[in-house]
């Protein structure tokens, strides 16, 4: 088995579930008492929050590269950063490693093409719904057409994820808003939605959604198990 490297802390909220999916991912897969064979580091997100609002991306690589590196230097045969805006970065991390850096936007892009589908939504922070790096990836090196929701709703989408996700707050009234903004997604032609914040499947599943969703949290971790059993 391969070791997994996670880059967590960002926010911790769904940095367990990437632990837990692994695990009982691996588990399911080789039976008896197997369990993953992975690192993790795990950052004070408000260090990681202050960069990224300070527009700092190129004092946020050095972090995030120096971190991935420090996992590549204690075994990991792969690495993967546990959120999906931190992915702006993820050019410049990848460039310091001699192992693969996991890119989330590539696992939920083999996902949307697996279910037959050319034109999704996506849902996270306003970095991942307005940068590039993004949707650039999943239009790019995916033939996806991307949309995103509008301003107004992107603030609110935002606002959740900050104010109340990561703290791990989970209001009704905040899901049946991303249910509306999903809702003006499918009217504008989005065939599912791809969940680009590790923390919006805590709060919005399946069951609540009018499109189907794709969450970024699972298609990321259940890939590293790929990795990690592969030859095995």
């Amino acid at each position: 088995m391969k070791t997994i490297g996670l880059l967590g802390g960002m926010s911790w909220e769904s940095s367990i579930e990437y632990y837990r999916i692994i695990n009982r991912e691996v588990a399911a897969r080789l039976g008896g008492v197997h369990s993953a064979d992975l690192l993790m580091r795990s950052f004070d997100f408000q260090e990681i929050y202050d960069l990224m609002c300070g527009g700092d991306w190129v004092g946020l690589a050095g972090v995030v590269g120096d971190a991935a590196q420090s996992l590549v230097d204690q075994g990991a045969d792969c690495v993967l950063i546990c959120t999906n805006t931190v992915h702006n970065v993820a050019p410049q991390v990848q460039q310091r490693l001699s192992v693969p850096l996991m890119h989330i936007a590539d696992a939920a892009g083999r996902a949307v093409k697996a279910a037959g589908q050319t034109r999704v939504g996506l849902l996270g922070t306003r970095f991942t719904m307005e940068l590039d790096f993004y949707s650039g990836r999943l239009s790019g090196q995916h033939g996806i057409e991307v949309l995103v929701p509008d301003a107004g709703q992107r603030a609110d989408v935002d606002r959740i994820i900050f104010e109340e996700l990561v703290k791990g707050k989970l209001r009704d009234e905040s899901r049946a808003r991303y249910v509306e903004i999903i809702a003006a997604l499918a009217a504008r032609g989005a065939q599912s939605v791809v969940l680009g914040c590790t923390e919006i499947p805590l709060l919005v599943g399946p069951q609540d959604s009018p499109l189907p969703l794709h969450d970024t949290t699972r298609l990321h971790a259940l890939a590293a198990v790929d990795f990690a059993l592969s030859g095995v």
